[in-house]
């Protein structure tokens, strides 16, 4: 035959086929592009190069070529991104669903407003434009708000994960494959066309508005999401001294980002927030202005978890932020079960002593399924609850004696070393936690807590002082404080101290819509914060070090 063929099993080996048909022609793509091209989009989230384990399926008949054209032999997971097909060949692929974009993410629209604002409209109330919208355009997911302008009310929400995560998981890899303008464009696309357009139609469907009801929108976003969209090179951000080819607030227009062609007006405006630098974005000016930190009388901090980490410190009217390099790691991307928060995900695990108990629980209230993916709040609470109960020591390697008290079911051991199976039988796969996978997740936290920790040093304050601590972002909302202290992601504070407030950069988009002077005051932030660069502060290596161990068990 001149073609090859695929048979695709959803959501694993029981899940619904698909039988694919793929041209002679296109057998030199990856298999992760081929699946992509039938509307079977993987978590390719390291941008194809093969260091993540998003893109992972089970090949289960027929066989594959790797890059190097070897073939590989039926009976293993493969990374999709490395494989592709022989001509002609046939092959038979079970999909986890950890694997696949489709799965609905966890997306954070909820937020807590903590500042006055009047209901002054940025974009004039007009005959048949009484509606706007506000976006907040994350690395992972996308959110919009439908608002009428004419009462402040929030009429309805849509989320989903940004569509560019095809191109890489974090800002770094956009910012690489952005310097290509060809590159650039399609990650615009996929911003635009494949996530931005449909959830603003899914949004005014769900209000009950027409999209012509629409006046204008505002935007938060890190600095890179906001250079892909008004399509500027984001090349210098990857690049010392880090400059960023604009940070005031810009003003666009549906036709100019192509939201014209998904039936938008072309003339409808949209406002993107000033950024700070380039590694703290209008997301966090945003947040920085709706928790209403800067009038706080007592210091006050904001910490906004993901890839890229900011922390900012208010004291005394001073205002410092730093970005710290958290990397993916408690969204799973590198480890051995890991997944971004999604429906079916273990969400929470507790470990329990004497008699030893391990109780998992998965988003959506389902239980957990045998191959389910672990999210970053699970592995805040093992990190915790094993440290507690003895399991883990100081430096995340597993303590030899009590290991060997743990039932076996839950004990595996090979080459790579000691592993924690949460689920399964005595030679099942099912999720597991292993000491490599801690290591990554110690190097994550040991960033956070490394940055909160010389900001502290830089203005003298110590963490009981604070007023304050506001967590912010969809990972701060699902995670339990008591267990990111103990783990010293947020180190040396106590719960009292601790605020959940959401999605800040949501609320701060929907206060820019809503009140005019909004604007105003957070350009006026642009020239208060001081932006500290962690690398040029001597403490910073000392903090990051300290910061890489457990603390004490109790």
């Amino acid at each position: 035959m001149n073609h090859a063929e695929m048979i695709v099993q959803e959501g694993g080996r029981d899940g619904h086929c698909h039988r694919l048909q793929i041209p002679a022609a296109m057998a030199g793509r990856t298999l992760t592009d081929l699946l992509a091209l039938h509307d079977f989009p993987l978590n390719a989230r390291c941008g194809q190069r093969g260091w993540c384990r998003g893109c992972m399926v089970e090949l289960r008949a027929g066989e594959l070529l790797d890059r190097a054209g070897e073939r590989i032999p039926v009976g293993g997971m493969v990374r999709s991104c490395q494989m592709r097909l022989p001509e002609g060949g046939s092959v038979v692929l079970a999909i986890p669903e950890r694997a696949q974009i489709g799965v609905a993410p966890q997306v954070g629209e909820t937020f807590m407003i903590d500042v006055p604002y009047d209901l002054a409209p940025l974009f004039p109330v007009v005959a048949g434009r009484d509606t706007a919208f506000a976006v907040d355009i994350g690395t992972t997911t996308v959110v919009v708000l439908v608002v009428d302008l004419t009462t402040g009310e929030v009429l309805a929400r849509a989320g989903g994960f940004n569509a560019q995560i095809r191109f890489g998981d974090n800002v770094l890899t956009r910012i690489g494959a952005g310097s290509s303008p060809a590159v650039r464009q399609a990650m615009r696309r996929a911003l635009v066309e494949e996530t931005l357009a449909p959830l603003l139609q899914q949004a005014c469907a769900r209000a009950g508005r027409e999209p012509c009801r629409l006046a204008g929108g505002t935007v938060a976003g890190n600095t890179t999401m906001l250079h892909i969209l008004a399509d500027e090179d984001p090349t210098s951000l990857g690049i010392a001294p880090f400059t960023a080819r604009f940070l005031a607030a810009r003003m666009l227009d549906a036709g100019a980002i192509g939201l014209a062609g998904s039936g938008f007006d072309p003339a409808l405006p949209l406002q993107l927030l000033p950024g700070l630098a380039a590694y703290v974005g209008a997301d966090i000016t945003a947040g920085v202005h709706a928790t209403g930190m800067t009038y706080d009388r007592s210091p006050s901090l904001l910490v906004d978890m993901g890839t890229n980490g900011e922390v900012v410190l208010g004291v005394e009217g001073r205002l410092l932020a730093c970005a710290t390099a958290a990397g993916p790691a408690f969204e799973g991307a590198g480890l051995s079960s890991g997944t971004r928060a999604q429906a079916g995900a273990i969400e929470t695990i507790r470990l329990a002593w004497q008699p030893f108990a391990a109780e998992i629980e998965a988003i959506g209230g389902q239980p957990a399924a045998a191959e389910a993916g672990i999210c970053g709040s699970a592995y805040v609470d093992f990190l915790a609850t094993a440290r507690t109960c003895g399991l883990l020591q100081a430096n995340g390697r597993f303590d030899r004696e009590r290991w060997l008290e743990v039932p076996p079911q839950h004990r595996i051991e090979d080459s790579a070393g000691l592993a924690f199976r949460l689920a399964g039988g005595n030679g099942g796969a099912g999720p597991r936690i292993s000491e490599i996978d801690i290591a990554h997740l110690l190097q994550a936290k040991a960033a956070i807590g490394a940055g909160i920790a010389t900001l502290l040093d830089v203005t003298g304050i110590a963490a009981p002082e604070l007023g304050r601590v506001y967590l912010a972002g969809g990972f701060g909302m699902h995670i339990e404080v008591a267990h990111a202290i103990g783990i010293g992601l947020l180190p040396g504070f106590a719960v009292e101290q601790v605020r959940v407030v959401g999605n800040t950069a949501l609320a701060g988009a929907l206060l820019a819509v809503l009140d005019r002077g909004v604007l105003a005051h957070m350009e006026s932030l642009r020239s208060r914060i001081e932006v500290i660069e962690l690398n040029l502060q001597e403490c910073f290596e000392d903090r990051y070090i300290d910061h890489l161990s457990l603390p004490g068990s109790t």
